[in-house]
Formats: C-alpha cells, structure tokens, sequence
C-alpha cells in the first residue's frame, strides 16, 4: 500500500505515546521519521519502530529521556542523550549548534549516551534553513563495514551529511554513509523482495552476497563478511571509505566520549544503552562574507553544475539533496509505500502496544 503522510505520522505518535514518549519528544522524533521516508530514506523512518520496540523491550532506551547539557564553552558544547532516542537530542544539538554559530560565527556540539537518531539529513537540513552551513557525523551500533583488507567487520555505517544554504537554488545536502550502502537499506531491500546489488555486501572471502535473505544474515547475524567501505573493493578506492568512516566516528563517538562497538561489545549486556555519539558542526557564512555573498556564489557554482550538459538527455546532472526532494513532492502526492512485510510489522507493533492501526491508503 502507499500510506499518506498524515496516517503516518499519526501512526509512529500513537505508538510512541503508547510506549510512554513524552508528547513534545514523541513529536519532534514523528517528525523527523516522516520526513525521511518522505524522502525516500525507507531504512531510517518509520520502519525503524521494530527496532525501537526490541530496545524498550530489553531496556535499554529511556523514551522520557530529555537532553541536557554537560559542557558549555562558548562556541562548543557537549549534550547527555540521557541514553533516550537520538531524535530529540540530536535535534536539540544542532539548533544549540545553529545558536552558537550566529553568536560566534562557529557551532560545534558532541552528542554522548544517544541512540540511533535517523537520517543525518534531516539535521544538517535543519541548520541550512536557519543560513547555516552544516556538518553532522554519528556513531553507529551496529558492527558492519569490513575494512580495506579484513575479513570480518569492525565499523559501522557511520554517516557524514553535510548542508549549504543558497538564495535562488534549494540547498546543497549530502547524506551518506561510509558503506556502499546503508546496512538497514540492505534490510529495507528484503522487505521489498528485491536482490542486493553486486558490491554491497561481502562474505567472510570477500565476495560479493546478491541473495536478500543471504545478505540480511551476512550484515546482522554473521561473525565474518558484512558491508563494503565506499568505493567496494580495494582496486576501486574502499581505503577512502574506510577512511572516511574512522574520521566520522571519531568526531562523532570519540570526541564526545561515546563508545566503539569491538570494546563496548566486550562487556555490553543486553539491558545497556548503546551510548552512540553525534556531532553537529554550523557556520554562519555572514562570519567569513558580506551578508549574501556566499549564497549567491553558491547558487551560481549550483546552475553551473546544473548546466553540464548530461551524457544521456534523459538524465540531468544533480545536486546532491535533489533525488530527496523529488521524491518528497512525490510522495506527498502519492503517498509513502509500506510492503506487504513492513506493513504486519506495524500491525503486530500496534497491536502489542494496544493502539489502533492508523495507516491510511493515498
């Protein structure tokens, strides 16, 4: 079915406030779960509740969690999770953030004790529509980046989003992780019944897993194998996506004294929060130009890049953050799909939570 958008949301704040959320987090956490299915980010919205649902089960995530503030040293500071969702806090941090820029010309805010917190986007977004440029890295849980020359895997997807404001253009937003792709992406495509490209995932000899079912164990459930580095193989470059994710994990996990899944695995028990960091960087160009002058240049670079004459007619160069927002005028319109597979998990979700089931057909 092809749910809309308003059911949705109203779906993911029924179960949510059926866990014991407060309302404002439950709210700010809803709205951030749309917005990333909205732009087509399905591995990071509202089929995440599964996942959220086995946490609260073993306690280890505090839904009434608010965060607070540890460090406070003019342009930086360091926020506690309170080992709550990372939705709210990771919101919280970068609005801290994009406050501190226009103070100081400069933002930096670490995140400790958090938990996954969705789609990298959705923050550096939210800084680039107050003028700010914006840089946004996370932790992960999950061990499954093999690294360049291993055989089983010791990052995580570790994501790097990155946003600039422009006047005439709608901003420039790179959201990526460090994989060839995202591990929940890897499950959204079995949901779907869809195979898994070539490339993504590796077993323990490093060749490639195509099977769905295959690749959804080699990820989650298996010692060796997991998710190729940006790049795949060490002949094209993975040593640049390993690389890649080591820098974001060491500013989002390791500057904030957040943990590293190898140790924290070491002694974790299954009631623990995971303790995954964020970091949240904003810059007010008004720090470095005149009022202006970096958005029109960046508008100018943008129609450049724009312009380039495509090698197929049919398929214009793009800005990184167009596909996303194409596929939210989309789906506004035509609603947000939920398989056959995500939709009894939702069913089943609400049904245990004791709340109606609220997904409506476009």
């Amino acid at each position: 079915m092809r749910a809309t958008a308003d059911s949705v949301r109203m779906q993911i704040l029924a179960i949510l406030g059926a866990w014991g959320m407060p309302r404002d987090l439950a709210e700010e956490t809803a709205t951030v779960m749309l917005d990333t299915d909205l732009m087509g980010v399905d591995s990071h919205g509202i089929g995440m509740l599964a996942a959220y649902e086995r946490m609260r089960h073993a306690g280890q995530v505090k839904l009434e969690a608010r965060p607070k503030v540890l460090r406070d040293n003019g342009p930086t500071a360091l926020v506690d999770g309170g080992a709550g969702l990372g939705h709210p806090v990771a919101a919280f941090a970068m609005r801290l953030a994009v406050k501190k820029a226009k103070e100081c010309g400069i933002g930096a805010v670490a995140v400790v004790n958090s938990h996954h917190f969705g789609a990298a986007g959705w923050y550096v977004r939210l800084a680039a529509a107050e003028g700010c440029v914006a840089l946004v890295t996370s932790g992960t849980k999950t061990l499954a980046m093999v690294p360049t020359r291993g055989a089983v895997p010791v990052l995580g997807t570790n994501p790097i989003a990155f946003a600039a404001p422009g006047r005439r253009q709608p901003p420039v937003v790179l959201d990526m992780a460090t994989t060839t792709a995202a591990a929940n992406k890897v499950r959204a495509k079995a949901l779907r019944g869809k195979p898994i490209p070539e490339g993504w995932v590796m077993d323990g000899e490093g060749k490639p897993v195509t099977d769905a079912e295959a690749a959804v164990a080699q990820v989650f459930n298996k010692p060796e194998g997991g998710l190729s580095p940006v790049g795949g193989t060490p002949d094209m470059a993975s040593h640049k996506g390993y690389g890649l994710g080591m820098m974001a994990h060491i500013l989002g996990s390791t500057l904030a004294g957040a943990s590293f899944s190898p140790i924290r695995n070491r002694t974790q028990r299954p009631e623990d929060p995971d303790n995954i960091g964020h970091f949240m960087l904003a810059l007010d160009p008004t720090a470095f130009r005149p009022d202006g002058a970096f958005e029109r240049d960046l508008d100018d670079m943008v129609e450049v890049l724009r312009a380039t004459p495509p090698a197929d007619p049919a398929l214009p160069v793009l800005i990184p953050g167009d596909p996303e927002a194409a596929e939210r005028e989309a789906r506004l319109a035509d609603g947000i799909p939920i398989p056959p597979a995500l939709d009894r998990q939702i069913r089943d979700i609400a049904l245990r939570a004791n709340v109606g089931y609220l997904l409506e057909q476009a």
